[in-house]
Formats: structure tokens, C-alpha cells, sequence
């Protein structure tokens, strides 16, 4: 289309007005354009954080950009969640994080502000199951003896957790549930305090992820009486899952990580990233540094919403059961 009526020389400023704001709209619309940062819930050092890091690492690759990791410790992981959710949902604030302050700790802690609602969920990155386990002063040796030594003796054993409220917590009271047993949680601040007073014969059971577990049992320091998810872990195949009891059917909980971002984070954003995390995921490469932590690799086809409401409404049971409130 011409104008005639445009002088030539208005013509020709025009035309290099639109030459110079051409790619300026183009790289305004380019994602992504500058480094991303993934929010930590934690400090630097534990699965969470490895978890997000060896993300951060494989997701940059695949993006183009520098990818940072920004740990904000506190309250379970909450305060990174909730900045995380806070952010601007424009695709350069994503977040890393776990069951603990995903699904759980709205459901324990009554002044947790954010909700499931206030993420887009992008995808399902890996798990790693829990461990039950016993201490050598206990003298049991697997499941079939500890269901028996603790019904024999409600009330007189306990098992610990790494504190109120969390993962690890909920799977020992599942097990307390589904085979019905009467024993006394006790939460400790860290894995550190748990592991000493468990291979010191000062409590009896305890709970670990498994990646935290796996040395002081491979070293002889406690008993491995069964994982918690459906299934034995590919990492250690000569440990029972609790599920195949016939007391503790159905028993399926594991520690797990997912990739979000804010609310309202634009469709085509989150199919970029969406797509971005499917190609790691499909990494050999990214497969073998997630299994050195302990962790199995998501199948990169896992439905991330209903995924995340049906693990919900398990935690939701298992805290109503256990009248878990703090």
C-alpha cells in the first residue's frame, strides 16, 4: 500500500523508524533474552539445592541463557516459595522445590500464605523414596520384626524424622496408620541429631530420605527395614519396598522435585520451558547426575497438575490421621 500524499523524504523516516524498531519488538519477544533465576528454598548443599543446580545447569543449556541459583533459606522452604511466587510471571524467577513446601506445609503451618494456585507448574523433575529404619540396639532386623516388636508394645517405641510437618514425618505416620501401630514421633532439627541418636541406641526407628540414609546403612550403622514408594528404588534394588507387605499395601511416598513459576506465566513461556525440561529430562547425562544424588528421573510425560492434587490429598489424609498442626 502507498500513501502519495507522504512526502518522499516523510516516507523514507518512516521507513527507518520501522527498521530500527523491528528488532527491538523482536527481541522483546524473545524468551529467553537474559540469565534466568531458579529459587532455592534452602541452603546451599542439600537435595533441594543439588536438584535445582544440576536443573539450573542443563535447562541453560537447552535455553541459551545463564541460568543463576538464588538459595532463601527459612521456615521449610516456605520464604523461597513465597518469593518465588511473588516474583514477576515473565519467565526469568522460576523455582525448584520439593513436597515440603509445595504440598505440605500449607496444610501443617497455619500463617503459610501462598498456595498451589500462586504457581504455574512447569514439570515433575525426580523423587527419591524414604527409609524406615531401625538401629542396631533394637535388635530388628526387617519389617516383619518391627510391626511385631511395636504391637507387642504400644507407646513404648519411637521413631524420629527431621522435624514437624515434613516428608519425612508424614511417611512414618503412614506406616503407623496402615499397619496400625502405637509409637511416639520425635522431631529432630536436621538429619545430623537423628543420625547420632540413632546409631548412639538412643531411639530406636527413624526415617531418612534415602540419599541421606544410604551411607550409615551400606556402612552397618542402622537397619534398612523398606523404602516408601510403590515400588524398590532402581539405586538399591536389595531393599524392600514397604508396599509389598500385606500390612502396609498402598504405602507410596517419596521425596520429590518439581521446576515452577509464578502464577499467570504466559502459555507460550511455559511451553518453552516445558519443553526445555522434557529435553533434560531425556538426558543420559543429567540422568547420572540426578541418580548420584539418589534421586530417579521423572518420565518426562508425568501430568504435573493432577500429579500435584492427588499427592495433596494424600498428605491431606495422612495430617488429619496424625492431628499434624504447628
Amino acid at each position: 500500500m502507498s500513501f502519495p500524499h507522504l512526502s518522499r523524504r516523510t516516507r523514507l523516516l518512516g521507513a527507518c523508524a520501522l527498521a530500527l524498531l523491528a528488532p527491538a519488538a523482536f527481541a522483546q519477544g524473545a524468551y529467553p533474552a537474559k540469565p534466568i533465576t531458579i529459587i532455592v528454598g534452602y541452603p546451599a548443599g542439600g537435595s533441594t539445592d543439588l536438584t535445582g543446580r544440576h536443573v539450573g545447569d542443563a535447562l541453560g543449556k537447552q535455553l541459551g541463557v545463564p541460568v543463576v541459583i538464588e538459595n532463601v533459606g527459612g521456615a521449610g522452604g516456605a520464604i523461597g516459595a513465597q518469593k518465588a511466587a511473588n516474583a514477576a510471571p515473565d519467565g526469568y524467577t522460576l523455582f525448584v522445590g520439593a513436597n515440603n513446601e509445595v504440598a505440605i506445609n500449607k496444610l501443617v503451618t497455619k500463617n503459610v500464605k501462598y498456595d498451589l494456585k500462586d504457581f504455574t507448574p512447569i514439570g515433575l523433575v525426580a523423587s527419591q523414596p524414604m527409609v524406615l529404619v531401625a538401629s542396631n540396639a533394637s535388635g530388628v532386623k526387617n519389617i516383619d520384626e518391627f510391626i511385631a516388636k511395636v504391637k507387642a508394645a504400644p507407646g513404648k517405641y519411637s521413631y524420629g524424622s527431621s522435624g514437624v510437618g515434613t516428608a519425612l514425618h508424614l511417611a512414618g505416620e503412614m506406616v503407623k496408620e496402615r499397619a496400625g501401630l502405637f509409637m511416639t514421633h520425635i522431631p529432630y532439627r536436621g538429619v545430623a541429631p537423628l543420625t547420632n541418636d540413632l546409631v548412639g541406641g538412643n531411639l530406636e526407628f527413624g526415617v531418612f530420605v534415602l540419599s541421606s540414609g544410604l551411607p550409615h546403612i551400606k556402612a552397618g550403622k542402622v537397619v534398612a527395614l523398606g523404602t516408601t514408594e510403590a515400588k524398590r528404588s532402581p539405586l538399591t534394588a536389595d531393599i524392600p519396598a514397604l508396599g509389598e507387605h500385606k500390612q502396609l499395601k498402598g504405602m507410596d511416598i517419596g521425596s520429590w522435585f518439581v521446576l515452577m513459576g509464578p502464577a499467570k506465566l504466559p502459555d507460550a513461556v511455559t511451553a518453552k520451558l516445558k519443553t526445555a525440561l522434557t529435553e533434560v529430562l531425556k538426558s543420559p547425562d543429567f540422568r547420572k547426575k540426578m541418580e548420584a544424588t539418589g534421586s530417579t528421573v521423572a518420565a518426562p510425560d508425568v501430568a504435573i497438575g493432577p500429579f500435584l492434587q492427588s499427592e495433596i490429598a494424600k498428605y491431606q489424609k495422612i495430617v488429619q490421621f496424625a492431628k499434624i498442626e504447628q
